[in-house]
């Protein structure tokens, strides 16, 4: 044997000593906290600001409507409003008052993957309404084709009591997570009355929870700003 070959047995030997152990370790592997990936399951509160805001502001309503959701699945939600509505309705010939409660059923979808850590929704979903008013005849006018005498306005009220209303929606909006738990949130509401009972002479011009009514479509509208506020039960 050369002392080449000699030299290249001996560094080649030394390589391996020296680089083994330095080859022979893994990795690192970085270990994810499970934890901060937990999503909040709970029972999320709150109402209607909106309705709040109209009944300080304008004369011919007042109202309020409570509202909560309950997560079932990782983008599901349960969801319910209650609410109570005194709304004014005045045209020329006409001016009544519809009062009552209401109540909707139904569930949400959020459409929105959130980033580790948020909350945040943009939901879609479907309600089920019904509502029980009364209905106040408040002035009307006598129709006549005389023009020899001067409109006939009756100003007393007349009651119209225990009239029912049932209608379906889709309900489109965002919550947004302002501060830890609590949520500020606007939607919309597109509505189509199922049934209702009327007075006998005339229709229903407006219904709590459901709002305006037109004489040639059961078509409906509404919207909401709410707050509310989550109470996590779990995290999953």
């Amino acid at each position: 044997m050369t002392h080449n070959h000699i030299s290249a047995y001996f560094f080649s030997l030394a390589f391996l000593l020296l680089a083994g152990p330095v080859l022979s370790q893994e990795p690192p592997v970085t270990v994810q906290d499970s934890l901060a990936n937990r999503e909040k399951f709970g029972l999320r509160v709150g109402a209607d600001i909106s309705k709040l805001l109209r009944t300080a502001f304008q004369d011919d309503y007042s109202g309020f409507e409570v509202l909560g959701d309950y997560r079932v699945y990782k983008s599901y939600y349960a969801a319910a409003e209650l609410g109570n509505e005194s709304i004014g309705y005045a045209e020329d010939n006409i001016s009544i008052t519809s009062r009552g409660s209401y109540i909707k059923l139904g569930a949400d979808y959020n459409a929105y993957e959130n980033w580790t850590g948020m909350e945040n929704l943009i939901f879609v979903g479907a309600r089920y309404g019904f509502s029980t008013f009364t209905q106040d005849l408040e002035e009307y006018q006598i129709y006549t084709t005389n023009p020899f005498f001067e409109p006939d306005i009756r100003s007393e009220t007349i009651e119209y009591s225990g009239l029912t209303a049932n209608w379906v929606e889709l309900i489109a909006g965002i919550k947004v997570e302002v501060l830890n738990n609590l949520f500020l949130s606007f939607n919309v509401q597109l509505k189509r009355r199922l049934f209702q009972t009327t007075p006998n002479n005339f229709d229903n011009l407006s219904i709590p929870g459901f709002n305006r009514t037109y004489d040639d479509s059961n078509i409906g509208v509404g919207y909401g700003y709410t707050i509310s506020y989550l109470i996590p039960f779990y995290k999953k």
